[in-house]
């Protein structure tokens, strides 16, 4: 939606991109990988943050040049348009699957932490209550303006980020001595073994391309606050997991890695200060990923691939209220009948074939924008197709199975649509 329709507003500074991006990808992650990563690789499991950062740069990359060519609210449908309405829709569709999968599955991450706080909360009718209020909160916050959420994540990432700074250093300052040298490198296998996981921890860094219609300066601020964010979040889970190899013994198998770690340097206050940092953590990512993603469903809308009510705006708030309403429902649904981790993979492959049908549309783009698409624009569509085929192929059959249903139900809900619209 362009910015002279007066519907939706540009609203989002660079601060505001950047905290999209940061909230999309520190969510549950880093709160549940430390452990595993600590089992399967011991020294080595630091380094490979900045290895899968390295990779997910090569796909952020070419996604920030197309939304600075393609600076319309939508993401991959806007993207994707040159290959036509159903390649589109598709892409739309995926995208909004993940996204919804992602938040129900940081939902429960939720509401296991605050189990930890208060066990009722944590299982029967408490979780149901949790996860039922959570999607509420961040609903509304998101439904009554794009500034109002926009400050609800400045607070969220402070209360996120701060804890796990104190955290690394402290353990890094306490445990000097004993901070590990890097370990032998694991072999290509063990690495593939944990591919989709560990990239479950960047993903969501698009959060901010897809509200570009609502950003200030999106040529120049979303590219920026793509790479900005990529960086420093790979530096910080680095750090992070370098702390958390050096104090926690590599027998430890906690269910709440990061709660442990801070009992072990700072007992019971420590482990409830990670605990809130953890529950602040997940909630900024939901809320980041409320912000962003409704904006799919009502580009779809604005295409006229999904009934015109998704794309209803709140003459009030200037949001697409309807497709917030939608999602917010959506989200709880699958949240209370979901698990952390199938939700966790499903939405990471369905975002790799979405970032290569986006990816594979930057030629264009700098053609319709240029005139021209040199060799480093196919380049980087290359680099970027390649990671995501090799994070794909990492998917058990069951992945592979539901992908193919969704692909299914996306077809039949396009037609439906061409139907609707014919008949109209």
């Amino acid at each position: 939606m362009s910015e002279e329709d007066g519907r939706l507003r540009r609203d989002i500074s660079f601060a505001g991109s950047a905290f999209l991006s940061f909230n999309g990808i520190v969510g549950a992650g880093i709160f549940a990988l430390p452990g595993s990563l600590h089992e399967q690789f011991g020294a080595f499991s630091p380094w490979l943050f900045p290895m899968f950062g390295a990779l997910v740069l090569l796909i952020a990359l070419p996604l920030a040049r197309l939304a600075a060519r393609v600076p319309a609210s939508g993401g991959p449908v806007a993207y994707t348009a040159p290959f036509g309405r159903f390649v589109s829709f598709q892409a739309g569709w995926l995208y909004y699957v993940a996204r919804v999968a992602a938040l129900a599955a940081n939902a429960n991450v939720f509401a296991t932490y605050a189990g930890a706080l208060w066990s009722p909360l944590g299982t029967g009718p408490g979780r149901i209550a949790v996860l039922l209020a959570l999607t509420a909160a961040v609903t509304y916050v998101n439904l009554v303006g794009v500034r109002r959420a926009i400050r609800a994540l400045d607070a969220l990432t402070l209360l996120k980020a701060a804890p796990l700074v104190a955290l690394a250093g402290w353990g890094l300052a306490l445990y000097a001595d004993g901070v590990p040298p890097p370990g032998p490198p694991p072999p290509l296998s063990g690495i593939e073994a944990a591919a989709l996981l560990t990239l479950y921890a960047f993903v969501g860094f698009e959060n901010s391309v897809v509200p570009a219609g609502e950003t200030r300066s999106p040529l120049k601020t979303i590219p920026r606050a793509l790479i900005t964010t990529i960086v420093a979040t790979a530096a910080l889970y680095f750090f992070v997991q370098l702390a958390y190899v050096a104090v926690m013994p590599a027998d430890a198998h906690p269910d709440a890695p990061l709660v442990a770690f801070a009992f072990a340097l700072a007992g019971p206050a420590g482990a409830a200060l990670i605990t809130a940092a953890a529950l602040a953590s997940v909630a900024g990512n939901i809320s980041g990923s409320m912000t962003s993603t409704p904006r799919v469903t009502y580009a779809l809308a604005e295409e006229g691939v999904l009934p015109g009510w998704f794309g209803r705006v709140s003459r009030r708030w200037a949001t697409p209220a309807n497709s917030i309403l939608f999602m917010g429902a959506l989200g709880a649904l699958l949240a209370v009948t979901g698990s952390f981790v199938w939700l966790a993979v499903v939405s990471t492959l369905a975002r790799m074939f979405v970032y290569g049908l986006s990816i594979a549309a930057l030629p264009a783009a700098e053609r319709a924008a240029v005139g021209r698409a040199g060799w480093s624009v196919y380049a980087l569509v290359a680099a970027g197709i390649a990671v995501g085929l090799w994070g794909a192929a990492q998917s058990n059959a069951t992945a592979w199975i539901t992908l193919a249903a969704l692909l299914a139900a996306g077809i039949i809900l396009y037609f439906a649509a061409r139907r609707a619209s014919g008949r109209a």
